[in-house]
């Protein structure tokens, strides 16, 4: 299996639909964690939000923001998307990312896009990777976003450090090893 392709979810929903308090979610990321244990690098957790319709800044804040800060260090390799937010749910939680400067994955309808702080020019490779829909290489998206190969390693290398693409090993044409990228799905 190709890497970034494995994927294991977490049904927050399951735990009610109005999730309050950071203590309630300090419990829940406990279990969280318990997967994201399970997991191995290039693998992706999809936290599945339907059935709640509503939780507070401070739940998101202790259960996202957490759990997002500790992925590099503990769980390197691995990135965690979002799935089935409300309009709710997204401000409170887009509020809480852009308050600790992190950012995540979201998918909706089918594409997926990054939601948080996050600087446009990011925002601009992660889609130019989404888009392409098969790993790619800094080389690849330099040409088409017209950045020289510097620049777009410093952007691949950020968005990796905050988990929102995988980097797997390939091999040019020539026979060379390369980098490639890929967003989760």
């Amino acid at each position: 299996m190709a890497e970034g392709k494995k994927m294991k979810r977490f049904a927050l929903g399951d735990h009610g639909p109005h999730l309050w308090t950071r203590e309630l979610a300090k419990d829940l990321r406990k279990s969280l964690l318990e997967v994201l244990d399970a997991t191995e690098p290039g693998e992706t957790i999809v936290i599945d939000l339907k059935g709640v319709e509503v939780f507070d800044y401070s739940f998101a804040n202790e259960f996202f923001g957490k759990t997002l800060l500790s992925l590099q260090g503990e769980y390197p390799g691995r990135c965690i998307i979002v799935e089935n937010l409300k309009e709710y749910t997204r401000e409170n939680l887009s509020k809480a990312l852009e308050s600790l400067s992190l950012a995540m994955i979201e998918r909706r309808g089918g594409k997926v896009e990054i939601l948080g702080k996050i600087h446009p020019a990011y925002k601009d490779t992660f889609a130019a990777i989404a888009r392409a829909g098969h790993p790619v290489t800094a080389s690849e998206l330099g040409d088409k976003l017209k950045l020289n190969i510097t620049a777009m390693n410093e952007r691949l290398t950020k968005l990796k450090e905050l988990a929102l693409v995988h980097r797997g090993e390939g091999t040019s044409k020539a026979g060379r090893q390369q980098y490639e990228y890929s967003a989760p799905e």
